[in-house]
C-alpha cells in the first residue's frame, strides 16, 4: 500500500476547511491575509495531487474508500476516490492554475473581504473531487458544486450585465445537471451500483441495452454543455464577457476542459464495452468536434470584445480536444491531455493580459484600445507569444497535443479532420495576433465613426495592482506552456487502459516523441498572413479587399445569426443536440 493513500481525501478536505475558516473569520482578518492563505492552499493542493500522480504511476491506481466502506463480494456500497496518474495530474494542474489566478487577483476584491477567496477555494475543491471520484453520483455532486460556485463568480459584481450572463449560464448548466441526474438514475436502475469499476463490469455483462445507451447520452450531453461543445456552447461567451477576468481564467483554463475530462473517464472506465458508445464517438462526436472547432474559429475572428473573442476561441479549442477523444485511442487521449493542459496555460495567460488592459485602460474593446497598450510592452509580448501558440507554433504543449490529436482524428475519420484542426488553430491565433498588433503597436486601419462606437458596456478593474505582480503569473503560465509535456502524455494510457481491455490494441507501441510537424508551420503561417491582412487592409487595393471580405464574411454571418444571446434559444439548441444523439443511433 502506498504511503500517499492518506493524502487523497486531504486534496479536497483542505480547501473546504480553509474556505470555512476564512468565511468565519473574514471580518477580523488583515486585508492581505486571505490572498496569502488562499494562494498557499491552492499550491498545497497542487503539490498533494502531484505527489499522488507520481505514487499512482509507481504503484498503480490508488483507491481510498471513505468511512472504510470497502466492497464485499458482489456488493459495492461505499464511495471511493480512485487516483490514476491522469486524474491526479489534471487535479494538480487545477491547483496550480488557481494559485496563479489568486496571485493575479491579489487585491482585486478589497471591498468584499475574503468572500471571493472562499468561493474560489470551494470551486477548487469541487474540481479536485470531480477529477478523483470513482462514484457516479459523487461525480454529479461535484458537478453541482462546481456549477454553483461558477454561477456565483459570474455574477460577483451584481451588475445588470453580470446578472444577465449568469442567468444564461445558470439556466443552461442547470439543464445539464438535470440531464446528468437522469443519466445517473437510468444506469443505477439497470446496474444497481454507482462505482465506476462495478458499473464498467455491469455494462460489459448487459451488452446492447437501450437504457444504458440512454444513460450515456444524457451524461454525455450534460458534460458537453459544461465543455461548450456545439450545439451546447452558447452560454460560454455570455459568461466570459461579464465575469471578472480572474474568473474567466478559471472558466477557460480548466472548468470547460473538465467537462471533456469527465466524458473521457466515463467513456473509458464505465461505457467502454458499449458498442453504441463507440459508434457515437467515431461518428457524431468526431463530427461535433470538427464543427465546434470551425464554428468557434469563425466566431472568434468576428469579435472585437476581447473577453468574448477569447471565449469563442476556447469553444474552438474544445472542439479540437473532442476530436482527440473521439479517436478512442491512447494517441488521441494523450493529445487531449497535452492540449487540455497547454490550452489552459495559454488561455489563462491571455485572460490575465485582458485583465492588465482593463486595469490600465478601463476598456475591453479591441478598436477602442488601439494604440493604448504601448506602455504595457511586457503584456504585448505575452499576448503575441500566446497568439502564436494558439495558432499552432511548433513549440511546447499545444503543438504536441495538436499533432497527436490530428494523428488520432485522421486515422479514425480521414484527412478532413486535419482541415478542421488547421482552421481552428489558424483563425483563433490570427485573431489574437491581430488584437495584439492593434492594441500594443497601434497597427491597423483607423475605424470610421460607426465602427468606433463600442457595442459593449464600459468595464474596469482594480487599477492599484502593480504591473509586475500581474505579469508574474502570466510569464509563469506561458513558460510552462513551452515545456514538452512528457508527464501529461505518459498519463494517458493509464486513463484509457484501466477498465477498457477493448482498447488494449491501441496501447501497444505508444510513445510520446516531441517533434514539430508540417501542419504546425502551415497553421502558424496562415495565422500570421490573416493577421497581417486584417491590420494592413487599408493599404491593399479596395477591390481585392472587397472580394475577400465578401467571401470570408458569409460564413461568419451564417454562424453569427444563430447566436442570439437569448436563453430560450439556447435551450432549443440543447434539444437539437439531444435529438442528434437519437437520430445518429437510430440510423447507425
Amino acid at each position: 500500500m502506498s504511503p500517499a493513500l492518506d493524502l487523497i481525501p486531504l486534496a479536497v478536505a483542505l480547501p473546504l476547511a480553509i474556505a470555512a475558516a476564512l468565511l468565519a473569520a473574514s471580518h477580523f482578518l488583515p486585508a492581505r491575509l486571505p490572498d496569502i492563505v488562499a494562494t498557499l492552499t491552492a499550491l498545497t493542493v497542487a503539490g498533494i495531487c502531484a505527489v499522488l500522480a507520481v505514487e499512482s504511476d509507481r504503484h498503480g491506481v490508488l483507491t481510498y474508500w471513505f468511512g472504510g466502506w470497502t466492497p464485499r463480494p458482489g456488493v459495492v456500497l461505499g464511495i471511493a476516490f480512485g487516483v490514476d496518474p491522469a486524474s491526479a495530474l489534471i487535479a494538480s494542474f487545477a491547483g496550480l492554475l488557481f494559485a496563479a489566478t489568486l496571485v493575479f487577483a491579489w487585491g482585486y476584491f478589497d471591498e468584499v473581504r475574503a468572500h471571493f477567496h472562499v468561493i474560489m477555494l470551494l470551486f477548487l475543491a469541487a474540481m479536485v473531487g470531480f477529477c478523483l471520484t470513482r462514484d457516479l453520483f459523487n461525480l454529479f455532486v461535484w458537478f453541482e458544486v462546481m456549477s454553483v460556485a461558477a454561477f456565483a463568480l459570474t455574477a460577483y459584481r451584481q451588475e445588470m450585465p453580470s446578472l444577465a450572463g449568469a442567468l444564461n449560464f445558470t439556466v443552461t448548466n442547470s439543464l445539464a445537471s438535470f440531464m446528468m441526474l437522469g443519466g445517473v438514475g437510468l444506469i443505477y436502475a439497470r446496474a444497481g451500483v454507482l462505482d465506476f469499476d462495478a458499473l464498467g463490469h455491469a455494462v460489459a455483462r448487459t451488452g446492447h441495452d437501450p437504457v444504458i445507451t440512454g444513460a450515456f447520452c444524457l451524461l454525455a450531453a450534460a458534460l458537453m454543455i459544461k465543455a461548450a461543445i456545439l450545439p451546447f456552447h452558447f452560454w460560454l461567451s455570455d459568461a466570459h464577457a461579464v465575469a471578472p477576468s480572474p474568473v474567466s481564467v478559471i472558466f477557460s483554463g480548466i472548468m470547460v476542459g473538465l467537462g471533456l475530462f469527465g466524458l473521457a473517464k466515463l467513456t473509458f472506465q464505465v461505457f467502454a464495452a458499449s458498442a453504441e458508445t463507440r459508434f457515437l464517438f467515431h461518428g457524431l462526436f468526431m463530427a461535433l468536434g470538427a464543427a465546434t472547432a470551425v464554428v468557434g474559429a469563425l466566431m472568434t475572428r468576428g469579435q472585437r470584445h476581447l473577453k468574448r473573442m477569447l471565449a469563442f476561441s476556447t469553444i474552438s479549442h474544445m472542439g479540437i480536444m473532442l476530436i482527440g477523444l473521439a479517436g478512442l485511442s491512447a494517441t488521441g487521449v494523450a493529445g487531449f491531455m497535452l492540449y487540455l493542459v497547454g490550452h489552459g496555460l495559454v488561455k489563462g495567460a491571455l485572460f490575465m493580459v485582458v485583465g492588465v488592459l482593463l486595469a490600465a485602460c478601463s476598456r475591453v474593446d479591441e478598436l477602442e484600445l488601439a494604440g493604448s497598450g504601448r506602455d504595457l510592452l511586457p503584456a504585448g509580448v505575452a499576448m503575441a507569444l500566446a497568439g502564436l501558440l494558439l495558432a499552432g507554433a511548433p513549440w511546447g504543449l499545444l503543438d504536441a497535443g495538436a499533432r497527436l490529436v490530428g494523428d488520432a482524428g485522421t486515422s479514425a475519420a480521414g484527412p478532413w479532420i486535419a482541415a478542421a484542426i488547421l482552421t481552428g488553430s489558424a483563425l483563433t491565433g490570427a485573431t489574437v495576433l491581430r488584437a495584439a498588433g492593434r492594441i500594443f503597436l497601434g497597427l491597423g486601419p483607423v475605424p470610421d465613426r460607426e465602427e468606433a462606437a463600442s457595442p459593449s458596456t464600459e468595464e474596469s478593474e482594480q487599477s492599484t495592482r502593480p504591473l509586475w505582480l500581474m505579469m508574474t503569473p502570466i510569464v509563469l503560465l506561458l513558460a510552462l506552456a513551452l515545456f514538452p509535456g512528457r508527464l501529461a502524455a505518459a498519463a494517458a494510457p493509464a486513463l484509457v487502459g484501466r477498465f477498457a481491455p477493448v482498447f488494449a490494441g491501441h496501447l501497444h507501441g505508444f510513445a510520446f516523441e516531441p517533434r514539430s510537424s508540417t501542419l504546425a508551420w502551415v497553421s502558424t503561417a496562415i495565422a500570421v498572413v490573416v493577421a497581417t491582412y486584417d491590420l494592413a487592409r487599408d493599404r491593399l487595393p479596395r477591390i481585392a479587399v472587397s472580394i475577400i471580405d465578401r467571401v470570408t464574411d458569409l460564413p461568419y454571418r451564417m454562424v453569427n445569426s444563430v447566436h442570439s444571446e437569448l436563453v430560450g434559444d439556447y435551450v432549443v439548441w440543447i434539444t437539437v443536440g439531444l435529438a442528434a444523439f437519437s437520430v445518429t443511433l437510430a440510423f447507425g
